[in-house]
């Protein structure tokens, strides 16, 4: 299994495990890490240079794409909300579900 793709399938098991743990907000953290892996693979795959490290920031520049799937437009606009002052999403969105669908949108098939 590639590198890229271990870190991501470890991303998305800490996630499961803190929501089985009710620690949404760990839950929120590594769903958003396991998307910016899928994100930075994306990327690299079209030669698409990227300035930051930061799953938020590619996240952001994915968002900003013309020319990606309206699905992972989404998805990374959820995966980017900002958490209120009691640490809650503005919307009822699973982020968990959020990344391995940007991940299945943008590397199909790659998941197990």
């Amino acid at each position: 299994m590639s590198d890229w793709k271990t870190k991501l399938e470890n991303e998305l098991q800490l996630a499961a495990d803190a929501r089985a743990r009710n620690n949404e907000g760990r839950a929120r953290v590594c769903a958003r890490r396991a998307a910016g892996i899928a994100v930075r693979e994306y990327l690299a795959r079209r030669s698409i240079k990227t300035g930051s490290p930061s799953a938020y920031d590619l996240l952001k520049t994915l968002a900003g794409m013309p020319d990606i799937p309206a699905g992972a437009r989404s998805a990374s606009q959820y995966l980017t909300l900002r958490v209120d002052e009691e640490f809650k999403l503005p919307a009822a969105v699973d982020l968990i579900h959020e990344a391995r669908a940007l991940c299945e949108q943008l590397l199909p098939g790659e998941l197990t």
